[in-house]
């Protein structure tokens, strides 16, 4: 796969401009005390920055790149599954962030998967909150969770079993609820890298 583009700013350096080499970008601001500069995936992104209000757009990306690091907090809802093999006995919750309170608790259920607890627990939290008049952000550290609740669908490919029956059962209802229901709530992916385990985990890594 060909490498991609990347064109330099460097705004408060040697000698400030665009560079389309990390190496010639370094050389401006090396030895530089507070040098700015950032790095944009085509010349014309580079060419708007370089020659617009510089000091109010770098203040703009250091303070969004700040807050992406910054662990949320308050009115959320932190939802996390447990899975003891796969498949194996699954459970699920959900914890209110701002008292850390553990709002609901399901199973363990037999012959279960992680994703699937993922899914039932951001669905659970979403027909908790209508029933409770709030719309609090969910997060969930599961793509493929999210992805089949933004499609009502859960992608499972586990077979359906006497033990897991139940289980079964309770994908068709909460399919069902995304089907007839609407929500303005948003659903947000837990960037663990940045802010760690999601609060709501069972701690059993």
């Amino acid at each position: 796969m060909a490498k991609k583009e990347k064109f330099y700013v460097v705004w408060v350096g040697q000698k400030p401009g665009i560079y389309q080499h990390w190496t010639d970008c370094k050389a401006q601001i090396d030895g530089v005390e507070e040098a700015r500069y950032k790095s944009f995936d085509s010349y014309e992104k580079a060419k708007k920055a370089f020659s617009g209000d510089w000091k109010s757009f770098y203040k703009k990306q250091v303070q969004k790149e700040t807050a992406s690091r910054v662990m949320p907090s308050g009115d959320i809802i932190a939802v996390d599954a447990a899975c003891s093999g796969n498949p194996g006995l699954m459970e699920y919750r959900g914890v209110y962030l701002r008292t850390g309170q553990e709002i609901f608790h399901q199973g363990p259920f037999k012959e279960g998967t992680n994703n699937i607890g993922e899914f039932l627990a951001i669905v659970h939290a979403l027909a908790l909150q209508e029933s409770k008049q709030t719309k609090f952000p969910v997060y969930s550290d599961s793509m493929n969770a999210l992805t089949w609740v933004k499609k009502k669908k859960c992608g499972t490919k586990l077979i359906m079993t006497p033990a897991n029956e139940f289980l079964f059962e309770m994908i068709d209802r909460a399919e069902k609820w995304l089907r007839t229901h609407t929500w303005d709530i948003p659903l947000i992916k837990w960037d663990t890298r940045s802010w760690g385990e999601i609060p709501a985990d069972f701690g059993r890594k």
